[in-house]
């Protein structure tokens, strides 16, 4: 016995579960039906879009995205429109989230959080060469129990790479006013610097550095080194750098976050300096990797264009799908399990049943063939 169960299509990739969802846009897997690469693809709705004037906030995330292709940074694919939707195709992470590992294993081993900070200040340094600051880099831990503020953008790849996500808070350098700092207070309280807090103007870059220091040390302890549930008592920790080493922590490791987690930016220490740093250079590798990177933006474009001939196909199919004998029984109302035990009444609507299962089996032999 079968039925039939829609497939969507949108271009050449068929769109498959959620994997995650926000205010403005859902994030479903996919899959290029030309080459079988899983993909992910960021679907937003344009009447949402236009109505709450982001057109520009898109058009900077998709172009901020393809100024960088590094191994370490998610990467985007391609951007598509329809009448109604926005699809931007992007890698897909297949590893999972960092997250996981703290959330299943608890903290780290040394050595093991060491190599992901490296990755994370490869990925940091690149986008900062590009003109890119993050601005909401975190993962998202709280009274001992790991819990989401946002969605996770430390990604992992089948290999167990780290991969930045989510440029949708970042920065381009143009947007640096007349006095050279940003002005916008973005990103997760916890891992936020304390000029971003302070709300004075702040280097992108210096922010961002801090952001890592705070990871790197919930990547050591398995803890956050800033929390409270009094968000003026959080801010105080943070602008006075108020945090207690866990005692497994080893003293080069204190070293190295001290001077990260520098309250002050200006005597914080910086990506070359972090590179030259004795703990931080154990196993260090630099990643050898094509720099070339899209810098056109005529689909960012079309993407906001009305004209039918710029819209991507979109389309739903209809596959059978087989059922068994228990699955169309759960297809008729007339059979109700609370009254299982309840002998007269189970009997009573187990015919009835039978009766809906033969008149489905007979309606669903007589349809034509699709």
């Amino acid at each position: 016995m079968s039925t039939t169960k829609v497939k969507r299509r949108v271009g050449k990739y068929e769109l498959g579960r959620t994997i995650g969802e926000g205010t403005f846009a859902k994030v479903r897997f996919a899959k290029n039906t030309e080459t079988g690469e899983p993909v992910a693809i960021k679907i937003l709705d344009k009447e949402k879009v236009l109505k709450h004037k982001m057109v520009e906030q898109i058009k900077r995330e998709i172009s901020t995205m393809k100024l960088i292709k590094h191994p370490n940074v998610v990467r985007i694919y391609e951007v598509m429109g329809s009448k109604t939707k926005i699809y931007i195709v992007l890698e897909y992470a297949t590893g999972g989230e960092l997250f996981d590992i703290i959330a299943n294993h608890g903290r780290m081993r040394e050595d093991e959080a060491r190599r992901y900070f490296q990755q994370l200040i490869n990925a940091v340094d690149y986008c900062h060469s590009r003109g890119v600051y993050h601005r909401d880099l975190k993962k998202s831990i709280s009274e001992s129990k790991l819990r989401y503020s946002q969605p996770e953008n430390l990604l992992l790849d089948s290999y167990g790479n780290l991969k930045v996500s989510d440029f949708g808070l970042s920065a381009l350098s143009q947007q640096i006013k007349d006095d050279g700092l940003l002005h916008t207070t973005c990103g997760t309280p916890n891992y936020v610097a304390p000029e971003v807090l302070e709300d004075q103007g702040y280097d992108g870059a210096m922010a961002d550095l801090w952001s890592c220091g705070v990871i790197l040390f919930v990547l050591l302890a398995g803890y956050l080194p800033f929390e409270d549930s009094n968000l003026m008592t959080l801010y105080k920790k943070i602008s006075n750098a108020e945090f207690t080493f866990p005692p497994w922590t080893s003293f080069p490791a204190k070293r190295l976050l001290t001077r990260i987690l520098d309250p002050n930016p200006m005597t914080r220490i910086t990506i070359p300096e972090i590179l030259e740093d004795e703990w931080f250079k154990k196993g260090y590798k630099r990643p050898e990797f094509d720099e070339k990177y899209d810098t056109t933006l005529d689909d960012v474009d079309a993407v906001f264009n009305d004209s039918e001939e710029h819209h991507v196909t979109e389309k739903k199919e209809e596959e059978p799908v087989a059922l068994n004998a228990f699955e169309l029984i759960s297809m008729s109302a007339g059979l109700n399990l609370g009254n299982l035990f309840d002998a007269e009444q189970f009997y009573k609507n187990l015919s009835k049943t039978l009766k809906d299962v033969v008149w489905k089996s007979e309606d669903l032999q007589m349809q034509p063939a699709a």
